[in-house]
């Protein structure tokens, strides 16, 4: 579950969200023909999140999969393919399941799988993807660079699949929280409230129990950790993503303090300043203050390559006239951001403490 990283010059493309048309407009950019060569012989590294919400994320799926057996690409696995492992039917994936077109309307229109032979084939690629990928100069990871869970998953079995491992996980987790009790306080705490925790307009107290049951079902499973980053109880809850939380994410960067840099997806990153309620995923902002071009944590050896792109649908529906979202890339070891709509910016603050 973790690999290599190619030893060329790289091009490492944020999260994609099933953006095929800003896909192409970036890989143009960047200076790749449709068969993804690159005439400086560069290589190109996607983040994870190649699917979900976006109008198809069955021709980004697929043309990264081709760059990747061809040797032209390498990918990690992001948490929106772990969630297609585990059979999840989740907000903006109904694309795969194709079961019921008007669950996931505010997403269409966007293209369907064809057929079972194509369902399969993908979540065979996906099963092939490492979690992580690693070199002298660079690290990778969807989510967040933890080196005991990495650990963790470096002691299992060769051969085991991701998503059988994810469930081993939880369940462990799981076995730890019913002994502690936690399981059963969490469950009458959320019972009281249940008819309330998908309404935004009808705020919840601070739910103890469940706050500190969903940290531990977060941090005590290696891939959750790795793929959707570190999470703690929050102070207060906060609605996001169609329900009440009581757990947010953390800035892990703040205490990362090895040398070799890390480059992420995943946390929703603003190109422009953030507006109240965008990109619609709650909890503290964890760029606030941070330029968009900054690099972070502790060394200033972090960057997050995720600029929203997730959340261009919401542009499209409310036709919008400010394009606020981006798909960006990060050339290494130049470390210039190239985004979907041509614009170059060079990082700064790298290796800054």
């Amino acid at each position: 579950m973790h690999a290599d990283l190619p030893g060329t010059p790289l091009d490492i493309v944020g999260d994609v969200h099933g953006e095929h048309e800003a896909l192409c407009a970036l890989l143009a950019a960047l200076g790749y023909d449709d068969a993804g060569d690159h005439a400086e012989g560069r290589t190109l590294v996607f983040v994870g999140d190649l699917c979900d919400r976006g109008p198809d994320s069955p021709g980004v799926v697929e043309r990264v999969r081709r760059l990747v057996e061809s040797g032209r690409a390498v990918a990690v696995l992001g948490n929106h393919e772990l969630a297609l492992l585990r059979g999840l039917r989740k907000h903006g994936n109904d694309w795969f399941w194709n079961e019921d077109p008007r669950r996931d309307a505010r997403f269409a229109p966007f293209n369907w799988l064809r057929d079972d032979g194509q369902r399969a084939d993908m979540l065979a690629f996906f099963e092939c993807l490492p979690l992580a990928l690693s070199r002298a100069d660079l690290r990778v990871v969807h989510a967040a660079w933890d080196a005991p869970s990495l650990s963790r998953l470096g002691a299992l079995p060769q051969g085991m699949r991701p998503g059988s491992c994810f469930k081993e996980f939880d369940d462990a987790a799981d076995a730890a929280m019913q002994a502690q009790g936690l399981q059963d306080a969490a469950r009458t705490e959320k019972g009281r409230w249940r008819h309330r925790f998908g309404d935004p307009s009808a705020p919840l107290p601070m739910l103890q129990a469940v706050g500190r049951r969903d940290e531990a079902r977060q941090m005590l499973n290696p891939m959750r950790v790795l793929s959707s980053g570190v999470e703690r109880c929050a102070q207060v809850p906060f609605f996001a993503s169609g329900q009440w939380r009581f757990t947010e994410r953390v800035r892990w960067w703040d205490g990362y303090r090895d040398e070799k840099p890390v480059v992420v997806g995943h946390h929703w990153r603003q190109f422009l300043p953030r507006e109240q309620g965008r990109p619609g995923k709650g909890g503290p902002d964890l760029f606030e203050g941070v330029a968009p071009s900054a690099w972070l944590g502790a060394r200033g050896n972090v960057f997050c390559v995720d600029f929203s792109v997730g959340s261009r649908w919401q542009e499209r529906l409310g036709g919008e006239g400010v394009q606020r979202t981006r798909l960006a890339a990060l050339r290494w070891p130049e470390r210039e951001l190239v985004f979907d709509t041509g614009q170059k910016l060079t990082t700064t603050g790298f290796g800054e403490a």
